[in-house]
């Protein structure tokens, strides 16, 4: 049979456009269909563009902690001016990426596809079919907005990077990554900032010193943590939003944020059509190798709800066309992913939690907790921690989870010698580069406390 591509790709976000280019490159005839803007979810309504004001929010630090240095800072803060700066930047990765695309020879298609069989698409504007030999499935996921009433009111992290006007207080319902990244956002660039969770601590599945050192860091910056709530519905007052809780109370805000969870995009893509199954979370079942249940169409991304991170969607979709245009099946190791949270204080973590490591056999844990040297001059009494988690006897690492300035680029060279399989002897013949908050992971040198039997001694 013939087809009219080798390959279409549903979705230019980060996955699609690695697959879509590499299979280019293999010599297959592809076209990507997108329906938004070229380079997805990380790059025009994520990861980038929320880097970014992290970074704008973090110089509110820099000037609590200038006097003790010497410096004296009058500063102000202009939020079209960064709004206008970030879209100056997202529009040129946006080029980049799209230029990546063409010269392998990949059709781009400005369009929204609609999935018409096990081979087929349909152009939703244009009215077109097109065909492939296989289809990639890379929508990736949108914002979960809790059914209740007045949610239109709400915003999510789709809208937040570009308000017209920063709010005077913001409410952020939420406990997971995007929501703590939010809150040093707002709350460093002067908005009363409060999260409402409906757990006991925000970051479930983070380990547990990680959970508490952030939540004590984002309250010694002001942000207040509500828990054990939800919001029951919202009703527009003013300019204001009233957000009425689980308890009964109600409250006034600026703004109020959902940052309750990603859902995968499937909605209207006519998977059922091709008889492709769903987990029962609503994302594409795939194996180890993107394939769905339908052999010519795969899935890669977040679409597939394995890990929502961009890395992980690239070499996903990096991986697939190795494995179908390159006669080279290579699978995704899942198991050991290097991750960071962009809060302030920040996080970085690889490997089991404490908990988690503490079922899988006798370990030894070794803390330490310090101010960093950047704040020394100061009064600020925050802390940074250092967490090494590791078989018996100096074994094997098993977990590496950091809190406080830059730690994200320490994790990702620690995840080099993590997946290695380095042990904490490994660790101990480094010589440390002092002075350095990062040498604190060579310079152990005795537990500071241990797990034998599940039991911690």
């Amino acid at each position: 049979m013939d087809f009219d591509y080798d390959l279409i790709v549903i979705g230019a976000g980060s996955g699609g456009v690695r697959a879509a280019r590499m299979a280019a490159t293999y010599g297959a005839r592809v076209a990507i269909v997108e329906e938004f803007r070229v380079g997805g979810t990380c790059v025009i309504r994520g990861c980038v563009p929320k880097k970014l004001y992290v970074y704008a929010a973090r110089f509110r630090d820099q000037f609590d902690i200038a006097p003790s240095f010497g410096w004296q800072v009058d500063a102000s803060f202009d939020w079209p001016t960064l709004v206008a700066a970030k879209e100056k930047e997202i529009t040129r990765l946006e080029h980049a990426y799209v230029s990546n695309l063409e010269k392998p020879g990949v059709e781009i298609i400005r369009d929204r596809a609609e999935v018409t069989g096990p081979n087929g698409i349909r152009l939703v504007r244009d009215g077109r079919e097109l065909s492939a030999r296989y289809l990639l499935v890379a929508t990736g996921a949108r914002p979960f907005v809790p059914d209740i009433p007045g949610a239109e009111f709400g915003i999510t992290s789709n809208e937040a990077f570009d308000l017209p006007r920063l709010p005077h207080s913001i409410l952020i319902e939420g406990g997971g990554y995007i929501a703590v990244e939010f809150a040093t956002i707002f709350a460093g660039l002067g908005v009363n900032t409060t999260i409402m969770y409906r757990g006991d601590c925000i970051l479930r599945g983070f380990d547990e010193d990680m959970r508490r050192g952030l939540e004590a860091g984002l309250t010694e910056r002001g942000i207040r943590l509500i828990y054990q709530t939800t919001i029951k519905s919202l009703a527009k007052t003013g300019d204001d939003v009233t957000a009425t809780f689980s308890d009964g109370v109600s409250a006034p805000y600026g703004a109020v944020m959902f940052a309750t969870g990603r859902r995968p995009n499937i909605e209207g893509l006519g998977l059922e059509t091709a008889g492709v199954k769903l987990s029962e979370h609503g994302s594409v079942a795939v194996d180890d190798y993107s394939q769905s249940s339908v052999p010519s169409i795969y899935a890669v991304g977040d679409v597939t709800g394995r890990a929502q991170l961009t890395p992980v969607a690239i070499r996903e979709g990096w991986y697939f066309a190795e494995t179908v245009f390159n006669g080279n099946p290579l699978k995704v190791d899942h198991s050991l992913i290097p991750t960071a949270v962009f809060a302030e204080p920040e996080i970085g973590t690889v490997g089991l939690t404490e908990a988690e490591a503490a079922t899988h056999g006798d370990i030894d844990v070794y803390v330490s907790r310090f101010r960093p040297m950047q704040n020394t001059l100061s009064d600020r009494t925050e802390r940074m921690i250092i967490k090494l988690i590791t078989e018996k006897d100096e074994g094997k690492v098993l977990g590496v989870h950091l809190l406080g300035p830059g730690v994200a680029e320490m994790i990702q060279l620690v995840g080099i010698a993590v997946s290695m399989g380095a042990s904490k002897a490994d660790l101990d013949r480094t010589i440390a580069l002092h002075p350095s908050a990062a040498e604190e992971l060579v310079t152990f040198k005795s537990p500071s406390y241990s797990y034998r039997d599940c039991k911690r001694v």
